[in-house]
């Protein structure tokens, strides 16, 4: 099954986070990188934002999280 991308929208209603408090998270590793979804835009794996949901405090990015989509 392929994993859906979801873009900041969805990303800020799931986590309750701030765009500001998302992309400081991003920088200390904190919370799942973007994905590029084409030449100006980017979204999350929807699989990565749960993991983030299940264990916002003890999840740490895997190699997969900022790896680029393959199907």
């Amino acid at each position: 099954m392929a994993d859906r991308i979801i873009r900041l929208k969805t990303v800020l209603a799931r986590t309750g986070l701030s765009r500001s408090t998302i992309y400081r998270k991003i920088a200390d590793g904190s919370f799942p990188r973007q994905i590029a979804i084409g030449t100006h835009s980017a979204g999350w794996r929807e699989s990565a934002i749960d993991r983030w949901i299940e264990n916002p405090v003890g999840w740490r990015e895997s190699g997969r999280e900022g790896a680029a989509l393959h199907d």
